[in-house]
This record gives C-alpha cells, sequence and structure tokens, in this order.
C-alpha cells in the first residue's frame, strides 16, 4: 500500500512530506521511500502559530482561518512529494498549539490544528489525523508517538539501540535488543526536554525573525557554556520525572526562555546559544545515565534524526557527553532525518486502514491497546 505521511513538529518550520509504499506483516514491514518534498510555511503563519502556542488569544474567526491555512499548507505539501497522486491514504498529524502532560489526576492534552474532511477533499484522499485524542482520553499523555513504530520500522540488534530525535523538543525510543536475557523487555520512550525551541526562539528575537535557527551551530560554537547554571538547570523537577514523560512550547517556549536569560545575566549572543545547545545535549546525556544507573540499560548505539542534526555543535556536544555510545546520523540505516516522523505518521496511517492495534502502555502511559487516528473519506 502506498501511503503519504504529512508532519509538522514543535519547530513550525513547516510540512514534511513522504510517500511510502509498505507491504507485510505491520510488526516487521518490507518499507520503502518512494519520494520526499517539504513545504515551508510563510513567516506571518509561522509568527502566529508560535505565538497562539504561547498563549496569543485571538478570536474564532481568525482561528478558524489560521486552521484552513494549515490545511491548505498541508495540502500544497501533499502535491509537492506526490505530484501524481498515487497514495491510496494521507496520514496528516496536523500542528500542534498546545500540549499538557498528564499530572497527578489532571487529564493529559494535546491540541493539533487541522481540517482533516477539508484535507480529504482537497486532496481527493482517505485521510487519518487526530492521532493523539484516543491516547489521552485513555489516560495516556498522547506523546511521545514515533517510539510506538521505531522498532518496527527500525528494528533490533544484538544490544540496546536508542534513537533521538532533535526537533522543537527531543524525545527518545529505546529498543530492545534481539537476543540475550533482555529480547522479552518492552520498547521504551519519552521527551527528554527543549531541543532546538529554546536555540531557536534566541535567533528569531535576536534577528526579528531574519534567522530562524543557528545555522551548523556556528554562532554556538564561538561561545562558552556556562556549565555551573547549566548544572543547576539539571536539577529541575521535570528532568526527573520518570516516564512516561512529555512536554512542549508551553514549557519551553518564550517565558522559559527568558526566565533562563534572567539567571544568565548580560551574555553575549554566543555565549547564550552556547549554554542552551550544551543545555540540550546535558539533558540527553542525562536520561542516558540514569538509564544505566537504574534500568541496567546500556545502549549500544544511539540513531539521531530530525533537525537539529544539522547543527554541528550539538552533534559534538551529544558525541562527547554520551560516552561509551556510537553516535551516529539515522541516515546511515536508510531513514532521512528530516523525514522520520512523517515516515511514523504515514506507518500509523498504515495501521489504521489495517485495523493495527498498539500497546502505548510503557511509552505514553495509555491503559489500552488501540487503533491510532481517525479516517475520514473525501
Amino acid at each position: 500500500m502506498r501511503v503519504l505521511g504529512l508532519m509538522s513538529g514543535t519547530s513550525v518550520d513547516g510540512i514534511d512530506a513522504v510517500l511510502v509504499e509498505f507491504k507485510g506483516h505491520p510488526s516487521k514491514p518490507k518499507w520503502k521511500i518512494l519520494n520526499t518534498g517539504s513545504y515551508k510555511y510563510s513567516s506571518s503563519i509561522r509568527d502566529k502559530i508560535i505565538k497562539v502556542g504561547q498563549g496569543l488569544k485571538i478570536n474564532s474567526k481568525d482561528w478558524f482561518e489560521l486552521a484552513e491555512e494549515i490545511t491548505e499548507s498541508n495540502a500544497a505539501a501533499a502535491r509537492i512529494c506526490d505530484p501524481d497522486s498515487i497514495a491510496e491514504v494521507v496520514g496528516c498529524h496536523g500542528q500542534t498549539v498546545f500540549h499538557r502532560s498528564v499530572k497527578n489526576s489532571e487529564r493529559g492534552g494535546s491540541l493539533q490544528i487541522l481540517l482533516g474532511p477539508l484535507l480529504a477533499n482537497i486532496l481527493d484522499k482517505i485521510v487519518i489525523y487526530d492521532f493523539r485524542s484516543r491516547d489521552i482520553a485513555s489516560g495516556g499523555h498522547g506523546a511521545p508517538l514515533v517510539p510506538l513504530v521505531d522498532e518496527s520500522l527500525v528494528g533490533r540488534i544484538y544490544g540496546w539501540r536508542g534513537i533521538l530525535n532533535l526537533g522543537g523538543i527531543a524525545n527518545l525510543t529505546i529498543i530492545p535488543p534481539k537476543t540475550g536475557i533482555d529480547k522479552i523487555s518492552k520498547c521504551l520512550g519519552w521527551d527528554c526536554g527543549p531541543a532546538n525551541s529554546l536555540i531557536d526562539l534566541v535567533m528569531q528575537e535576536s534577528t526579528n525573525s531574519f534567522s530562524t535557527f543557528d545555522q551548523n551551530g556556528l554562532l554556538a560554537s564561538r561561545g562558552r557554556p556556562k556549565l555551573s547554571i547549566i548544572e543547576k538547570w539539571l536539577k529541575e523537577p521535570f528532568f526527573h520525572l520518570e516516564p512516561p514523560r512529555s512536554t512542549g512550547r508551553e514549557q519551553f517556549g518564550s517565558q522559559d526562555l527568558h526566565n533562563r536569560q534572567k539567571e544568565l545575566g548580560d551574555l553575549s549572543k554566543e555565549d547564550l546559544l552556547s549554554t542552551l545547545t550544551t543545555f540540550t545535549a546535558s539533558i540527553i546525556a542525562q536520561d542516558l545515565d540514569k538509564l544505566v544507573r537504574v534500568k541496567k540499560i546500556q545502549l549500544v548505539e544511539l540513531l539521531v534524526a530530525g533537525g537539529g542534526i544539522g547543527n554541528l555543535f550539538l552533534m559534538g556536544q551529544l558525541q562527547r557527553k554520551c560516552r561509551g555510545v556510537h553516535v551516529r546520523n539515522i541516515n546511515e540505516i536508510g531513514i532521512p532525518p528530516q523525514f522520520r516522523e512523517a515516515l511514523v505518521f504515514a506507518t500509523l496511517s498504515w495501521w489504521h486502514l489495517l485495523g493495527n492495534k498498539v500497546n502505548p502502555k510503557f511509552i505514553t502511559g495509555a491503559n489500552k491497546s488501540m487503533v491510532y487516528g481517525l479516517r475520514v473519506d473525501p
């Protein structure tokens, strides 16, 4: 079956699209990427998405028009990736504008903006969307969903394998080995904390949105990180919550950045970026250290995906801090790092049509197996 996956993450750069052909059993499919493509949000849409996600109040007309623009942007990405319209179904994540983690007895929540029926009619395709709400209704965080698919697409090796996504938020997938005593273990996954969200906000605010990210980590590489402050930040309660654990720009957005800037005092932009980038790598290293200390899980390798893979300073910090782990680009096993999440939502959409249920207990915390997504026909 040919499936088109569409994904826009917390970095809000635009929409990544991947056209995939799936065959075989859903737990261990044969799959082939037929095409990829991207559609960049206009600066005005991107700015509005980020601001409403940070609490900007807009009227109902503006909300609806934003939903229309996001839907039409997804349709444009679909046409770029699948110009001959050969996909049999489209899986579309929509644009996250709000995420609330499960806390004590408080239910989680997550809002993705997309007009699914409109997209289905524009493309004249079956559309699978709204992937998170059923998980949340079942007591889960609704995130991260990527680890639910990773084991099927990436597979097991002769040791514990990690996959790290460096989007706006960093999340980890931990895949058990295929042999030995640990082969009966379950796949794990959680959100680590900020990856690019704070770094990108510094660039946007300091350049009046002319630059939206630190190209190659060049500015960060020219600065000196404030290691004592980073050590203090690593003690914050969120980073010591046991999985399931999820987060978003609501926690690591503009207000969080301004609080950290205030604590750092008067720093050059280079020092600020160096500190925030090193902080991201340190959060991930701390999670992996805890994995060894508490669960006795030592990774053999860490495959890295997402936009942050282009930040050479961040990748260098990861390699230095994640000692004993082979850190490498997920592209080395045939998955383009930019399109990994779009590939995941294509897979979840294929699974939806097959009626394939997933048990998310050890990742999102939901209390039952389920088929992810909702279907709408044109």
